[in-house]
């Protein structure tokens, strides 16, 4: 280590002398200085300063491993990674989501690069039977039994990002697809802006617990003013926020740099201040309190379908509101269940990595405790997370999902590239940045226009799958028709993985399964 050191004393002392030298035979040779000086300062610096050991111990050469880290996400994309390998989303499916963006051809020579034998494999079991596959989707009616205004969703739908984690290109660009392709815009926390309204597309407009555009200057719910907004025509359902996956059980916090007048308008705030998102709900504090709350939205809205979206983390929590349900009679139009794989540019590492319920888990417990209380026949559940294809979505269809929203698949469609800097405003593509200097160069003609048709590719594609299945539509998928190979030798179909319960098993305590009695008998509709 100080060989190092004493390599750099020596190497410059020899530069320098060198240096002087030459100039007194040739008086141009100063300018060697401009070449010379800065290696040297630089060492000099690297030698003195007591922040980076590195530095201290291997002067200039130390840098290189800086410049190397700096670049290292690069590398490991474009030079180290395999197709299948790529995390969070392999560059199989992101590709994918390129070619169909575009238009181009999606095929596949040569086979399959996954490896079939591998565990966790899955398969969906095709029929001899096909049907003819339909000329268009059978969409998903949302609250027909509540609501004077029920919708009609799409399979597949733009999942909750806010305008501040996404420019306001992104979210145009995304908005005019959803009108394009007849799917709906969820809003996502930060509010509902003139910017998810410009193009016309259908909103979910999404309220969390900042209540971020209907609410009071000190941060309370205001009816009022959720009243006026959310009657616009284009709002055509409201979905309350409880958690999300990314970053379950979590506030969060909006720097007071982040906070410009425009976002200080549109959530209702003071500009140049931290906004702060608590991780609880002012406006209900109970099971029952929820559902009390769905109630009072639907009917400020007019009667558009409400519902809430959650990460499964305590089951008797979420056991406890299916009880508040059966008590008051009051049900919510639609539930999003969120898996703990969903993506945010402002979560924790310990909240990423190690809090909240993966996506089939979740998802196949918040269907079958519906069944089991007799509650799913009225209530749809949107699945949300790592869907890009139509395989992913009949996946999740088959687990009891009526469709799915996506995120990151919409994020690739208008140009992300995965470059995993969405947090520090430098997104090289334009998509996740409030920086003019890059979000203006995204086009929103163009980028519309590929979300569009990705949204109309992923459909075709899942008409042709549940035809092949022998089904007359996707939602007919049935556990069974699913495979997984659970060892090298063995493979389970989801029926088999993900038990189902008998519908109303749930309703008496002499009748529920004995591995969730702890879990029912801890759940109490009236507390968390």
């Amino acid at each position: 280590m100080r060989t190092t050191r004493n390599l750099f004393m020596g190497t410059s002392a020899v530069l320098a002398a060198g240096v002087i030298a030459a100039t007194t035979v040739w008086p141009s040779a100063a300018y060697l200085w401009l070449l010379v000086g800065p290696f040297i300062l630089l060492g000099v610096y690297d030698m003195s300063q007591k922040k980076h050991t590195l530095l201290r111990l291997y002067p200039i050469l130390g840098h290189i491993r800086y410049i190397f880290e700096s670049i290292r996400p690069e590398i490991q994309q474009y030079f180290v990674e395999s197709d299948t390998n790529g995390k969070p989303v392999p560059r199989e499916f992101r590709s994918l989501i390129y070619q169909r963006a575009k238009g181009v051809i999606d095929t596949r020579p040569f086979g399959t690069i996954f490896d079939t034998y591998r565990v966790g494999y899955e398969w969906i079991k095709h029929s001899l039977k096909p049907q003819s596959v339909p000329e268009e989707q059978k969409r998903e009616l949302v609250g027909e039994k509540n609501c004077a205004k029920p919708y009609a969703a799409s399979h597949l739908n733009i999942s909750a990002m806010s305008f501040g984690a996404l420019s306001k290109h992104a979210i145009i660009a995304l908005n005019r697809a959803a009108k394009m392709g007849n799917f709906y815009h969820n809003t996502g926390e930060g509010g509902l802006t003139e910017y998810h309204q410009q193009e016309g597309g259908d909103l979910v407009w999404q309220i969390g617990t900042g209540y971020f555009s209907c609410r009071t200057p000190d941060g309370q719910f205001d009816r009022d003013i959720f009243a006026e907004k959310s009657k616009i025509d284009q709002v055509k359902m409201i979905e309350i926020k409880l958690s999300q996956g990314a970053k379950p059980a979590h506030g969060g916090v909006l720097p007071a740099d982040k906070v410009t007048a425009e976002i200080a308008k549109i959530r209702i705030v003071e500009p140049g201040k931290d906004v702060i998102s608590p991780p609880t709900h002012s406006a209900f504090t109970t099971p029952v309190g929820l559902l009390q709350f769905v109630t009072e939205l639907r009917q400020l809205s007019g009667g558009k379908p409400v519902g809430f979206k959650l990460c499964i983390g305590e089951p008797c929590e979420f056991i406890a509101i299916c009880k508040a349900m059966i008590e008051t009679g009051l049900t919510p139009d639609f539930i999003t269940v969120d898996g703990a794989e969903g993506g945010t540019g402002a979560a924790p590492i310990e909240f990423t990595n190690s809090v909240g319920t993966p996506l089939r888990e979740a998802l196949h417990f918040v269907n079958t405790t519906l069944v089991g209380f007799g509650l799913r026949d009225d209530i749809k559940i949107i699945a949300s997370g790592k869907s890009f294809s139509a395989a992913h979505l009949l996946g999740l269809l088959a687990l009891g999902a009526d469709m799915v929203n996506s995120a990151r698949g919409m994020m690739f469609s208008i140009g992300c590239v995965q470059s995993r800097s969405c947090h520090n405003n430098t997104c090289p593509t334009g998509v996740a940045t409030q920086d003019p200097t890059r979000y203006k160069h995204l086009d929103i003609d163009d980028k519309s226009q590929r979300a569009a048709r990705y949204h109309e590719s992923v459909i075709h594609n899942l008409m042709h799958l549940s035809a092949a299945a022998g089904l007359k539509r996707p939602n007919d998928i049935s556990p069974s028709q699913i495979m997984r190979r659970v060892s090298e030798t063995q493979v389970k179909s989801y029926q088999e993985i993900f038990p189902p319960l008998e519908k109303g098993c749930l309703l008496s305590e002499d009748t529920v399964p004995a591995n969730l009695l702890p879990e029912w008998q801890a759940a109490n509709p009236h507390q968390w």
